[in-house]
């Protein structure tokens, strides 16, 4: 009995932490620990401005019980556009649509808790199709397999201000922040890389230089946003050129810095081993949640499917978790966890009708569709 007892204790000390505030140096806290991670949706209209379909999705993940809802990556430039349907920030014309949605999520669950409301920044770099843009795409130097070319000098420094210039937008819309998206082959990524980026100046050659733009602009929009506004940045440990030796040292320098207030690891999967030998031994969600984080918050994404994987990921020392599938799937889960903590995602695959039903449209269907095994044929 007394076995029992303390097993029952246990996980209520367990559930209550995953439900628990998460405040930031910058910004208001999240009322939990579920951020609804970026996710490409292909739904917004083709200038970049904000759609119906868009924000019904969005805020159907706030109302859900998010603690923190992203939108999907949002380029910085036209030129940076990464694919179809893409949210932009590039223009003034896109802060009427983004305050009517930076509103509704900040309204959350209607509890009086609210959503934190956030936008990921990016740009597409290399990764941007020539028939999306209309001109050939653009990288840290020449890359022949993609046909891009490599930024000026000058255009670099346009590039940083295009990205403070985008976080002012969002602010003046009513985001509580942005988050910079410097994972995942995008252009920040690509500027990290020693692979993709060999540049002769101030933005290429050791990794404080190949870092530059990413604390440029944070930098930038620390000055010029304020105290209230919240900046995060997304980082891959490996793949795309990302060495994990190195993305531990820029991880060092946001957090000295004192002016980022979360690092958000894409991990692809958070318990699998390192791939780099001199960590193999290693979780990746390990390999950076023992590094010092100060005020910084470490939210983690990487097949999170149900409440033991986000138990076990906050358990390894992770403040946040993001989920894509499982918020995919259930635009309520952070709620469903609560009601189960044992509870997981839906079995795949899933037909059309059951994605519809939590706020997919048809555009976002179909994308998901190139999902092998997610939508049911």
């Amino acid at each position: 009995m007394d076995s029992l007892v303390a097993r029952t204790t246990c996980q209520a000390v367990e559930m209550s932490s995953l439900f628990d505030p998460v405040s930031f140096a910058h910004g208001p806290a999240m009322p939990n620990r579920f951020m609804l991670a970026p996710l490409t949706n292909m739904q917004s209209h083709a200038d970049g401005s904000l759609s119906d379909e868009e924000h019904h999705w969005l805020t159907m993940r706030a109302r859900g019980g998010f603690g923190l809802t992203m939108t999907c990556a949002a380029h910085v430039q036209r030129v940076g556009q990464g694919f179809p349907g893409q949210l932009g920030t590039f223009s003034d014309d896109h802060v009427p649509g983004l305050a009517r949605l930076a509103r509704d999520i900040a309204v959350g669950d209607g509890s009086g808790k609210g959503s934190v409301a956030i936008v990921q920044l990016h740009h597409a770099g290399n990764r941007s199709p020539k028939e999306l843009i209309g001109t050939e795409p653009v990288c840290p130097s020449d890359d022949s397999a993609t046909g891009a070319r490599a930024l000026s000098t000058a255009e670099v420094e346009q590039l940083a201000e295009d990205f403070v210039a985008a976080a002012v937008r969002c602010r003046d819309a009513g985001f509580h922040g942005v988050e910079l998206h410097g994972a995942h082959g995008y252009m920040i990524c690509q500027f990290l890389s020693a692979e993709l980026n060999r540049r002769e100046d101030a933005y290429g050659g050791s990794l404080a230089n190949r870092a530059r733009l990413l604390l440029d602009v944070i930098d930038g929009i620390r000055a010029r946003c304020g105290e209230d506004f919240q900046i995060g940045v997304r980082l891959s440990p490996e793949r795309f050129g990302m060495v994990i030796d190195e993305i531990r040292e820029v991880f060092g320098w946001l957090v000295d810095g004192g002016k980022v207030d979360m690092i958000d690891m894409s991990l692809w999967d958070c318990f699998a081993h390192a791939h780099d030998a001199a960590w193999a031994d290693r979780r990746l969600i390990d390999v950076f949640a023992e590094l010092p984080r100060g005020n910084v918050r470490l939210a983690v994404a990487g097949k999170l499917y149900g409440g033991p994987d986000i138990t076990r990921a906050i358990d390894a020392g992770a403040d946040i978790v993001a989920l894509g599938r499982a918020a995919i799937l259930h635009h309520d889960f952070p709620r469903m966890v609560a009601a189960d903590p044992n509870v997981v995602m839906r079995s795949l695959p899933v037909t059309a009708d059951e994605l519809r039903a939590e706020g997919l449209s048809d555009g976002f269907v179909g994308y998901m569709r190139s999902w092998p095994g997610f939508v049911a044929e």
